[in-house]
């Protein structure tokens, strides 16, 4: 990681899980939790139509972090109807800067394949290797989504069976099915259509992605109004 991106990143700390009730946005009149991870992708647009739970970076963090706020929510009797993950992705041939939802997404990291179980697929659980996500929200292309604790880069992508790759999806996922909760995954693709060199090469697109990801949650909105959510 480059200096400027130390400096970035270095502000950002794990949310207090005892820190009081997350804030759930209210859609259409329906409530939404919404989950970021960097500050970075958190620009202007998004900052005037939503209060996310900033998860922190990668699986481990998001996994945390958004178990305890859907454990606190349920706790006080105020658990959204669905959960919202947000943010950039990487992809080497979806459109640069493009916005995408997740139609499903996967664990690149679980490969337990020397054991004789399919790459994936996680051993004592009755899932999937990739795990569908729904519902889907009108006039946003669907792309298939594989999440993951390492940065992908070059030829990193040839071995992922996956149209984009972010970090946090997955774990939301995770913790969401523990909840009952439907996840809606929206991506704007920051990186991928060439190797990374560096810091900037990630926050390149991030100004457009944040008025993409501002317009998709508008439409969201109005699907929610349209009975997306029941």
């Amino acid at each position: 990681m480059s200096g400027d991106a130390g400096e970035a990143f270095g502000g950002l700390r794990p949310p207090r899980i005892g820190a009081g009730l997350p804030a759930v946005d209210l859609v259409a009149g329906r409530p939404l939790l919404f989950v970021m991870a960097a500050p970075e992708e958190y620009g202007p647009a998004l900052r005037a139509r939503i209060t996310p739970l900033m998860a922190g970076i990668g699986p481990v963090e998001a996994a945390v972090a958004v178990t305890a706020a859907l454990t606190r929510l349920e706790s006080a009797g105020a658990l959204p109807l669905a959960v919202v993950s947000l943010g950039s992705a990487g992809s080497r041939h979806l459109e640069q800067g493009g916005v995408y939802q997740a139609q499903s997404v996967s664990y690149r990291d679980m490969d337990v394949s020397a054991l004789g179980f399919p790459r994936g697929l996680t051993p004592g659980l009755d899932l999937p290797a990739e795990l569908a996500l729904a519902p889907h929200v009108p006039g946003i292309p669907l792309a298939r989504l594989s999440s993951g604790a390492a940065i992908v880069s070059g030829g990193d992508y040839d071995a992922i069976d996956a149209d984009m790759v972010d970090m946090e999806t997955h774990a939301v996922c995770r913790a969401c099915l523990g909840f009952g909760l439907p996840l809606i995954g929206l991506r704007g693709i920051s990186d991928g259509a060439e190797p990374l060199s560096g810091f900037m090469d990630w926050t390149r697109y991030l100004a457009e992605i944040d008025l993409r990801l501002a317009a998709a949650v508008d439409l969201l909105s109005a699907a929610v109004a349209e009975g997306l959510l029941g």
